[in-house]
């Protein structure tokens, strides 16, 4: 369902494998979302977040360096975007999630398959366009 999907690429190689990552845990929590002979999630979307925390923070150092390796006049635009879905991971409330696990991991789901195809195509997309 989640997939890296050539409308995605970025023409930065290093970037769209990591792009494709995230899609990876993108349908990992779909599959989490749809499942319904696990009763209690809380410890699967618990690991699906820490998981995507740390590799969002690596994918984002990656993404920032080549950024200011190739001059980016947009790099302070992207980093605004990076810190808040940082801060949106973090901010995450597992005590509730806990308490409602089904529409945490729907919440989960769109906020990073959004974010994801948003952030690609909207600027992410604008990187590999650049050319100093």
């Amino acid at each position: 369902m989640y997939e890296m999907k050539d409308e995605y690429l970025t023409g930065i190689g290093e970037i769209d494998k990591e792009h494709a990552v995230l899609f990876e845990i993108a349908e990992e929590i779909y599959q989490l979302c749809g499942n319904e002979f696990v009763p209690d999630k809380y410890d699967e979307i618990v690991n699906l977040v820490e998981r995507l925390k740390q590799y969002t923070v690596m994918h984002f150092e990656h993404e920032e360096a080549y950024m200011e390796r190739i001059g980016y006049k947009k790099m302070f635009t992207q980093k605004v975007q990076h810190e808040n879905f940082r801060n949106k991971l973090e901010a995450l409330d597992l005590e509730s999630i806990d308490e409602n696990q089904e529409q945490a991991i729907e919440d989960l789901l769109k906020f990073v398959t959004d974010w994801l195809v948003e952030h690609i195509m909207g600027t992410d997309k604008q990187i590999g366009e650049f050319n100093g």
